[in-house]
């Protein structure tokens, strides 16, 4: 089943990381040389600090992606005793 796309989806807002359920840029020679391509890109729901929500434009999946693995952000108490 297709998720629909999130009503927070704005094109002007867009990310450019791989998909991983759909991988619809595997063949594109644009993004193997790590420009921005016109067609495989992600749309930007919202943030949280480095974490980002993502929604791909053509399966409809939905994930987030630590733009910063391995940095707390300072919202983040979790790290107290």
């Amino acid at each position: 089943m297709r998720l629909p796309i999130d009503p927070q989806a704005d094109i002007a807002r867009r990310a450019w990381v791989a998909c991983p359920v759909c991988d619809d840029a595997r063949h594109c020679t644009t993004c193997a040389d790590l420009r921005n391509c016109g067609e495989h890109w992600r749309y930007l729901i919202s943030n949280n600090g480095p974490v980002v929500h993502l929604q791909c434009p053509h399966c409809t999946h939905m994930w987030s992606l630590n733009t910063r693995p391995g940095v707390t952000h300072r919202g983040d108490n979790s790290h107290c005793l």
